[in-house]
């Protein structure tokens, strides 16, 4: 016969707690793995649709390229045509290398993950303890149990 909660004893009710909270978790981790994979997807379908995108900008850029030299062509020696073509296009990848460098050196790291990670660490230990350090003989669980 079921106890009314008056009835129930605390420990029961913490177990049933306990067991709502771990279905409420795993149901929660299930639709973000849902959520993900649908996003992976719609991701993975725009970078092959960017990727076409970008090869076709490739292709055109090479019959510019060409159609830009030989307009020069018509006032000047064809080696020097294609030649101006080229040092443009070995100037302008230069820029964008040293552009991409600088920002490269304003990178500032994950100082704020760094930060909340060490102030859960502090949280998580009572006292200014140190947490235990793993010994030779114990390494982390990996993902698949080993």
């Amino acid at each position: 016969m079921p106890q009314t909660p008056e009835e129930e004893s605390l420990g029961s009710l913490v177990a049933q707690a306990s067991s709502h909270i771990s279905d409420l978790i795993r149901s929660e981790i299930e639709l973000a793995k849902t959520e993900f994979r649908f996003d992976a997807k719609r991701v993975g379908t725009a970078a092959g649709l960017f990727a076409a995108a970008a090869f076709a900008a490739h292709l055109c850029l090479i019959l510019a390229s060409f159609t830009i030299a030989y307009a020069l062509a018509q006032v000047m020696p064809n080696w020097l045509a294609f030649l101006i073509v080229t040092v443009v296009y070995l100037v302008a990848a230069g820029l964008a290398v040293l552009v991409g460098v600088r920002r490269l050196k304003g990178l500032a790291g994950m100082k704020r993950t760094a930060r909340s990670i060490k102030d859960l660490k502090e949280i998580a230990t009572p006292d200014g303890q140190a947490l235990p350090a793993l010994g030779p003989d114990r390494e982390p669980v990996t993902r698949d149990g080993s």
